[in-house]
């Protein structure tokens, strides 16, 4: 992508790289900018076909190939009930939005988190931040060796991730994979425009089947989706759905966060077997989560408010505040059709953690990696302080935090039971804590982490 940078590409350092996606942004003539118009439109039935050579594709139930939605259009398509769903469906896919809060959300839809300008950068430094410390946009390794032709990203919001996908696979000499993103909101801009192969679909995720044909696609990201459907029966359903896009022998991979804070207790992080995911550690000053990995309860009294909050507001519509705890176990009761099960949990700390300056156990030598790779030693990664880029990289994940519970803030003023007031002087509390940099003893010294991971599986042959 043009005038886009991603930490896999090289040691560019950090701070040079969130200088150039904002660079990005404010050059970019496809920016997310609020007067752009794939970010404040409103899709007409009839401008989204017009508009299906430039890469958006409003799908028509009954045109599609797949068997399973012809199946579904012939049971009930004369019912006036399903007229009635199909219109309402058409409705929201032509007006998706309405301003609530002072922000811009999803209209009918129970998505908690607006979809204006300020989350959807959000969304976009998260996943920067994640392809930084999982190392790459695809950790499946099956991926990285049967190269896909077709790749899906489900609820694809701005396509940021499909545009970094796009340029990985570029950088290792495969340039003509087609990508289609698919969502309910027309956020994502034409990255056919910028070299990428590329097709939108609007639909709402909630209507079975999806507008695809049986194992259309190599691989299938379904990114960030636990706010959009609870893990459990409605998870399953489109888990299941997921796996009759994918061609046997493709890949499904799933990215989450959780929502909820906790804080990392002191240990000395063991070694990855995995050299490449060690360096990625070591480089980015982040702990990779094991088994045994000790964490307590977020220790920040703010943190712990807003964790209090969070749970209660997403327990009462019945989604999960810690979605990384539960991943792998959905993947690992579908035996019959998925196998080679793998994931990467990483935590990265939101500051200077205190133990980490008496001990410094959070590097590693390079003399350490390279026994374990066979080779001989070097120099060391650095003397135990955490450079720039590092400390860059936990700010930036603690903002991604702040930015999350301002996005919730209507819900969480609903749960704890403030007034615009008291919620304007809890915030303004939280940031002085947070953010003070005259004294280095506050805020995310105490331990809290953001958890991020990566599952993923491969389709096995019907028996």
């Amino acid at each position: 992508m043009d005038g886009m940078a991603f930490a896999y590409w090289g040691p560019s350092p950090y701070q040079e790289l969130m200088q150039k996606e904002k660079l990005r942004r404010k050059t970019s003539p496809e920016a997310l900018d609020p007067t752009s118009n794939f970010i404040e439109r409103t899709v007409s039935i009839d401008s989204a076909k017009s508009g299906a050579s430039e890469g958006f594709i409003l799908p028509r139930h009954g045109t599609m190939e797949s068997s399973s939605i012809r199946r579904a259009n012939t049971t009930g398509s004369s019912s006036s009930s399903s007229s009635q769903s199909e219109a309402g469906h058409r409705d929201l896919l032509n007006q998706p939005y309405e301003l609530r809060h002072g922000r811009r959300y999803l209209r009918e839809l129970p998505y908690p988190l607006p979809v204006d300008l300020p989350e959807i950068q959000r969304q976009n430094l998260r996943t920067l931040l994640s392809c930084r410390v999982l190392g790459r946009p695809v950790c499946s390794p099956h991926a990285a060796k049967d190269i896909p032709e077709k790749v899906l990203e489900v609820g694809c919001g701005s396509a940021y991730w499909s545009a970094a996908c796009h340029d990985y696979y570029a950088s290792l000499g495969h340039t003509d994979i087609h990508f289609t993103g698919l969502d309910v909101a027309p956020l994502a801009p034409n990255l056919g425009k910028q070299g990428v192969n590329w097709t939108f679909v609007q639909h709402d995720l909630r209507r079975m089947p999806l507008p695809f044909d049986d194992e259309e696609f190599d691989l299938i990201m379904l990114k960030d989706l636990s706010l959009v459907l609870p893990i459990g029966a409605p998870f399953q359903h489109f888990l299941d759905e997921s796996i009759r896009l994918l061609r046997v022998g493709g890949t499904l991979e799933i990215w989450e966060s959780d929502h909820v804070m906790r804080s990392l207790m002191p240990h000395p992080p063991p070694m990855s077997k995995n050299v490449f995911d060690q360096r990625i550690a070591d480089q980015t000053a982040t702990f990779l989560i094991a088994p045994g990995t000790p964490f307590a309860p977020a220790q920040n009294k703010f943190f712990q408010r807003a964790n209090a909050w969070i749970t209660d507001a997403l327990d009462a519509r019945k989604l999960p505040p810690t979605p990384c705890a539960r991943i792998a176990q959905v993947l690992y009761q579908e035996p019959e059709s998925l196998g080679d099960v793998g994931m990467k949990r990483v935590a990265i700390p939101l500051g200077e953690l205190r133990w980490e300056r008496d001990s410094h156990k959070h590097t590693r030598s390079n003399s350490e990696l390279d026994a374990l790779s066979g080779n001989k030693g070097k120099a060391k990664l650095g003397d135990g302080a955490l450079t720039q880029d590092q400390l860059a990289l936990r700010q930036t994940a603690l903002l991604t935090v702040l930015q999350m519970i301002e996005s919730l803030e209507p819900l969480l003023k609903e749960v704890s039971g403030k007034d615009s007031v008291e919620w304007s002087h809890w915030w303004a509390m939280m940031m002085a804590d947070l953010l003070d940099p005259s004294d280095s003893s506050k805020a995310a010294s105490t331990g809290e982490v953001l958890e991020v991971g990566a599952w993923w599986a491969t389709k096995l042959a019907a028996e």
